[in-house]
């Protein structure tokens, strides 16, 4: 039976280009979070420049503030756990102050055969289609996720609430 991993991608307009003083939070970061993902079970892979990170990565060229990260997992849960149960949610957390707010869908989810792996092109295709028909198995969300088209591996939806509590900005002090 064909085995599959868990593609994802994420967008974000950056406030500001990565070099200015609004954005060091999310630079100091950076480094630290990539070495957590490529630690954390269940990682495969993700886009990356000989820099360590996608930073110089541009998904729509005509907008040079535009970041893309992009990544592959063993499973859903695996990337479930790492973006919600790992210190990977404080970041999340703290994206209002580094990213824009954008409209249309900024994460996208599929499935690919094991030992792929996804380009720039399908991560905005696959955006494109979950703006234009909401989560399908060609490309679907957390809240509304799809088998891996073996069927193999049960899928659980992560709840609404879960989702608002995890990436809301919380006072320290809470």
């Amino acid at each position: 039976m064909a085995r599959f991993h868990l593609a994802q991608v994420n967008i974000g307009r950056f406030r500001a280009p990565l070099e200015s003083p609004i954005m060091e939070g999310f630079r100091t970061q950076l480094d630290s979070i990539n070495a957590l993902a490529d630690q954390s079970p269940g990682f495969v892979w993700r886009l990356q420049t000989e820099d360590g990170n996608a930073t110089a990565i541009r998904p729509y060229p005509e907008d040079s503030l535009m970041a893309i990260n992009m990544s592959v997992w063993e499973s859903l849960e695996a990337l479930q756990h790492f973006v919600y149960k790992s210190r990977h949610v404080e970041t999340l957390r703290g994206r209002h102050q580094w990213f824009e707010p954008i409209e249309g869908p900024i994460l996208a989810l599929w499935w690919i055969p094991a030992g792929e792996l996804p380009t720039v092109a399908d991560a905005r295709e696959r955006l494109q289609h979950l703006k234009e028909h909401g989560p399908t198995p060609h490309a679907f969300t957390f809240r509304t996720p799809f088998p891996a088209p073996n069927g193999q591996g049960g899928v659980e939806g992560l709840d609404a609430a879960f989702c608002d509590w995890a990436t809301q900005d919380h006072d320290p002090r809470d």
